[in-house]
């Protein structure tokens, strides 16, 4: 939630504060009328306009009786709107900004009212001029449609509903979620105390699970008619509100009514059920579920095994279901399944939920990724940008644990130094094990034989060996508690280090092309066993789209308003040089078999490795929803082609070097003139466009035929 405080006057206003006595409030999503105290500031005689899907003859009956009562109690002026549906008929997507700035000025009385509207639509024509006609007469039509929908509430006198605000976090919720996490999701941070947070700056995980927002006006609903059980949906949600478990039909008799299950399609998973649950409180309405999912009803196209639904409807019995849901075993990594293939991925637990990422984002897939592929033994270093905003801002962490308490340990550093930071972590964890071997050894005797040697010696190159290698850990720590010797009481401080850790550096390219490179290179040359995943967004997201050096040619971004005028930089072709570097670049939408492929082949690699991942973004300009399929003409222009480079295949006499996507099919065009960042220079200048065009697509080609004649090279890497 964002609270804007705006203060209009005749005089020029010369200090800046919060409004603390406010003459207008407007509040933009229903839901939050249903959580916070919105008109808590709302003076006598206010007026208060209201984003509602109900109409002004119903809307009385949808809100809280607390909200009623301040309306009554307040006299407020109470005016609304259903500003999506406004958005919806105009063409504008759920885009309300437009719609809702013309009425504050058609009602709040600042400036005349046809003053006001004029004023709009020429601030329209100024910052949306470059993006064409469409745009521009698009915001046109919203800004009249709104006038002819915009309605006063005759306000009852008496507050007539039996319901009321819901509590901030639900009532089971940990005591420090209560007493710290609540008030500030409430917006009461600043009353609490410096003594009520942690003293070392540590925060709990997992605490993201207890911030219902409610924000998706429409969520993905299951059919389990037409499902195939392939796992997509589940693989590409940015938030991981969609999820899917097989378990013993026994089990079923204990859940709700109504909820939906099928047979189980797997061969090593005889009589057991299926289902897929949506957490429609914390699922954002993206969409990105619906547009992957290949399951079409073949008398209806339209329909397919996902398909939106409106939220509010379907709340209360899906809540009871998601609950009922959490309650069933999760898949254990038993050996009994292979994770190797996306059937199988889906059924994993991801310890990266709820993020407060953009709805439909294209880098949280591939943290959640690794958070159900290693996430239980995972350690994560995030650079400064889009991924520490939404993986360690607070009030609440997505990040969280497993019914074992394992989960990822998370750190936040800054843009230049994150590589080596990730490092530290590596070098820290490898002298610990290091010494906790030392320790094991001296302490044999007292170990015992057996105990020792399944410490030192057992293999933990698979999920297998690792869950063998904690119980000995465990049996350990179980022996020694009781003894008060000095090296006893060292052992038992590093004895977990014994157990392999997963050591993960994650942030976006302008860390990782720019002002962090630097530290990249030189983790990548160190030699040392770190996992690079570069979150690539070609353009500083976070900072307000400022161009990076990975911002393609012919691309739109604050300092490049004519254009990117050179080629992205290489950064996987570089990081190849060193030879012993596992390079992979992937884009989960264009091929997300060969994505999980590349995840497990660079966490397999004793060494640096470094995976790319094309991640779409809204500061491309983009329907987010249509994101996956970005990325797909992505791959298919041949601007972002997929390949992976294991320098282990170089040592069996294979090419290290594998091109896995397909020589281009589409023309560079066809993929970025889909995209708002390149076509505003369409709009603005034809002929540098033209130009940029013509060169890009020189670039693309000249990148491909390199990458096809080094994938044709014994070694792979003899043309650098």
């Amino acid at each position: 939630m964002t609270v804007s405080h705006l203060l209009f006057g005749p005089r020029p206003i010369k200090s800046t504060y919060l409004i603390q006595h406010a003459n207008f409030v407007a509040v933009h999503q229903f839901s939050f009328l249903e959580r916070y105290d919105v008109l808590a500031v709302a003076q006598p005689g206010a007026t208060f306009l209201l984003n509602s899907p109900y109409s002004s003859d119903e809307v009385w009956d949808h809100l809280p009786r607390s909200v009623q009562k301040k309306i009554i109690e307040k006299k407020l002026r109470f005016h609304l709107i259903n500003a999506y549906n406004v958005a919806r008929q105009t063409g504008m997507g759920v885009r309300i900004n437009t719609i809702m700035q013309t009425c504050f000025f058609a009602i709040s009385g600042v400036l005349p009212s046809e003053e006001a509207i004029q004023k709009i639509k020429e601030s329209i024509k100024k910052t949306y001029g470059k993006r064409g006609e469409t745009v521009v007469n698009q915001n046109y039509k919203a800004v009249d449609a709104t006038i002819q929908n915009l309605h006063e509430v005759v306000v009852p006198s008496l507050a007539t509903t039996d319901f009321d605000v819901s509590p901030i976090v639900p009532t089971r919720a940990p005591e420090f979620v209560h007493k710290v996490i609540a008030p500030i999701i409430a917006g009461r941070g600043d009353s609490l105390p410096v003594s009520a947070f942690p003293v070392d700056g540590t925060y709990p995980v997992g605490t993201a699970q207890w911030e219902k927002r409610n924000i998706a006006l429409e969520v993905p609903v299951w059919e389990t008619d037409l499902c195939i059980q392939c796992g997509k949906c589940v693989l590409v949600c940015p938030h991981s509100t969609i999820r899917a478990k097989v378990f013993d039909e026994s089990l079923r008799a204990n859940g709700p009514e109504g909820f939906r299950t099928m047979p189980a399609k797997w061969r090593e998973l005889t009589d057991q059920i299926y289902t897929i649950q949506v957490a429609v409180e914390d699922c954002t309405g993206c969409r990105l579920c619906v547009e992957v999912c290949p399951a079409k009803d073949k008398s209806n196209a339209s329909r397919k095994a996902l398909n939106m639904q409106p939220q509010q409807q379907l709340r209360e019995r899906e809540r009871a279901n998601w609950d009922y849901f959490l309650t069933l075993p999760d898949r254990p990594k038993n050996g009994v399944l292979r994770y190797n293939t996306i059937k199988n991925v889906q059924l994993l637990q991801p310890l990266f939920e709820f993020s407060g990422a953009c709805s439909g984002c294209g880098e949280t897939p591939y943290i959640k990724l690794v958070t159900q592929l290693f996430g239980d033994r995972a350690i994560i270093a995030n650079a400064t940008g889009c991924s520490s905003i939404y993986g360690g801002n607070l009030p609440t962490t997505p990040y969280t644990i497993n019914s074992e308490g394992r989960g990822p340990a998370w750190s936040n550093s800054l843009f230049e130094d994150n590589a080596e930071f990730g490092l530290g972590m590596r070098l820290a964890l490898d002298h610990q094990a290091a010494y906790a071997r030392q320790l094991v050894e001296r302490l044999h005797s007292l170990v015992g034989g057996p105990l020792t040697e399944c410490l030192l010696v057992t293999d933990q190159s698979t999920d297998e060996g690792i869950n063998i290698q904690r119980e000995c850990v465990a049996a350990l720590k179980a022996k020694l508690r009781d003894l008060n010797e000095p090296e006893v009481r060292d052992l038992l401080s590093v004895c977990d280090a014994l157990v392999k850790k997963s050591v993960w550096i994650i942030g976006g390219d302008g860390w990782a092309y720019d002002i962090g490179y630097g530290g990249l290179d030189h983790v990548l040359a160190s030699g040392q066993n770190v996992n690079v995943l570069v979150l690539d967004t070609e353009v500083y997201s976070n900072t307000g789209g400022q161009a990076s050096k990975a911002t393609p040619m012919g691309a739109v971004a604050k300092f490049a308003a004519g254009g990117k005028s050179t080629p992205k930089k290489d950064l996987g072709l570089m990081a190849m040089r060193y030879g012993n570097v596992y390079v992979a670049q992937v884009a989960m939408g264009a091929n997300d078999l060969h994505t999980l492929k590349a995840f497990i082949e660079a966490e397999s690699h004793d060494g640096p490795s470094l995976i790319i991942a094309y991640s779409h973004c809204i500061a491309h300009g983009i329907d987010m929803s249509k994101g996956m399929n970005q990325q797909k003409l992505a791959v298919e222009s041949g601007h972002w082609p997929l390949y992976r480079y294991d320098p282990r295949l170089a040592s069996d006499g294979k090419s290290a070097f594998e091109l896995d996507s397909k020589e281009p099919s589409i023309s560079l065009k066809d993929y970025i003139y889909t995209e708002g960042r390149y076509r505003i220079l369409q709009q603005s200048d034809p002929a540098a466009a033209k130009y940029l065009l013509g060169q890009a697509q020189q670039a693309v080609n000249e990148r491909w035929r390199y990458y096809k004649q080094l994938s044709e090279m014994q070694d792979g890497m003899r043309g650098p």
